[in-house]
């Protein structure tokens, strides 16, 4: 499935842009002031972590293509995500019920790097099995 995305560029590029903006619509959507001690619990981390995941891994899937030559690519790839997880927070400090939080960042960090390195060893992977035939 990586493979038909990696040749069908457009796609995973139309879906990083559907990500981004569902993102950034979560990000807009008022709450109520929460008390501090409950903003953070399994589904937020689970959000945050899951589509920093596919967001960054779709910025890969887009630029890198699988090829090897492009490889480089992969850490502005993913640096891409967690800066728009940055300026997501930043977003967020204008926003009634919502708050700028590292700790979200940091979630949002770590869901890309995970991308990253599945995207490498994915790469890889396919380099090493493709070698042989």
């Amino acid at each position: 499935m990586i493979s038909w995305f990696e040749r069908h560029n457009r796609i995973s590029w139309i879906i990083v842009f559907v990500i981004a903006i569902t993102i950034f619509y979560v990000s807009s959507l008022t709450f109520e002031q929460v008390p501090r001690a409950f903003r953070i619990n399994w589904k937020t981390i689970a959000y945050h972590f899951g589509i920093y995941l596919f967001l960054s891994f779709f910025i890969n899937i887009s630029l890198v293509k699988g090829r090897v030559n492009n490889i480089a690519l992969v850490l502005p790839a993913t640096l891409g995500a967690i800066v728009y997880g940055l300026f997501d927070e930043i977003h967020q400090l204008f926003v009634q019920g919502r708050a700028c939080t590292f700790s979200d960042w940091m979630i949002d960090s770590g869901g890309a790097l995970l991308a990253c390195f599945v995207y490498l060893l994915w790469v890889r992977v396919r380099r090493e099995t493709n070698k042989y035939f």
